[in-house]
């Protein structure tokens, strides 16, 4: 798919898919989320930057680690995520978290302006994710952190079938390459290109639980990746496409609803110190 296609896509699929995400997705992604966090250590006065932050979930809580005297901004394509992310913050009170729309292969943001660079599964929908990386290095001080999440392998997330499903009804990749990052040593390896030292991955085992199947198909279709394809099918071709998706996840289907298996992939690094200069 053409890059600016693709930004298109994920930019208006993400609008649809705002006021339904968090519902659906919050508790499904809240290993990664917290791992992520745990990992990056926002500490009291630092600056952090949420590269696409969605409605704020990682975001809010880097605000309330890094306190009053701290700063933090969340970016997304989306700018119904972004308003959402904004609305959010003002009912915790955190008055010290931005949000801004912004391309995370181009942030309008000056260089080594923050101290912590996160993203929390937003690099599978980026065109470049390589030059997105570079952007998140370009804008941390010497000796800042760097921590990224994506999902992991295909086979190990049950929910995966989703992307065929819907290309078999518009004939369109909606999703180009969601899974490469997550596999092998793939984001490490990326990350060890644009100069980032100590880095370490982890890889987390994940159930997305689901109460039915009406609630397993509205994560997957209504406010997921490929929410802007969705909103385009008829009855006819959302009815085949839910069947198909349930007879994909029946594997997983108990008496209490589904539990599907997923796996998370998260990277740390630190951004190289300024080189010394001779006296």
């Amino acid at each position: 798919m053409e890059a600016k296609l693709q930004r298109r896509v994920q930019r208006y699929g993400w609008d649809l898919a705002a006021d339904i995400y968090e519902p659906l997705w919050s508790a499904q992604l809240a290993p990664a989320q917290t791992e992520l966090l745990r990992l990056a250590a926002p500490a009291p006065g630092e600056r952090v930057l949420d590269v696409a932050c969605g409605t704020g979930l990682v975001t809010l809580e880097a605000a309330a680690a890094v306190g009053p005297r701290g700063r933090v901004l969340g970016v997304d394509l989306s700018g119904e995520m972004v308003d959402a992310a904004r609305r959010r913050a003002q009912e915790r009170g955190l008055a010290n978290a931005e949000f801004a729309r912004m391309d995370a292969e181009a942030l309008d943001l000056p260089d080594a302006g923050f101290d912590v660079a996160l993203c929390a599964l937003g690099l599978m929908y980026v065109p470049d994710p390589q030059h997105a990386i570079r952007e998140m290095r370009r804008v941390l001080r010497p000796g800042g952190r760097v921590v990224l999440a994506v999902w992991g392998e295909r086979a190990r997330c049950g929910w995966s079938p989703v992307f065929s499903i819907v290309d078999a009804e518009v004939a369109s990749d909606v999703c180009p390459l969601f899974f490469r990052l997550g596999q092998c040593d793939s984001l490490m390896r990326a990350c060890v290109e644009e100069r980032f030292e100590s880095v370490v991955e982890r890889r987390i085992a994940s159930t997305l639980e689901y109460a039915d199947a009406d609630q397993a198909c509205d994560a997957a279709f209504v406010g997921g990746p490929v929410a802007l394809a969705w909103s385009r099918f008829d009855d006819a071709k959302r009815s085949r496409a839910r069947a198909r998706y349930v007879e994909a996840i029946d594997a997983w289907r108990s008496d209490d609803g589904y539990r599907i298996p997923g796996e998370f992939v998260v990277v740390s690094g630190i951004a190289p110190a300024a080189p010394q200069t001779a006296p």
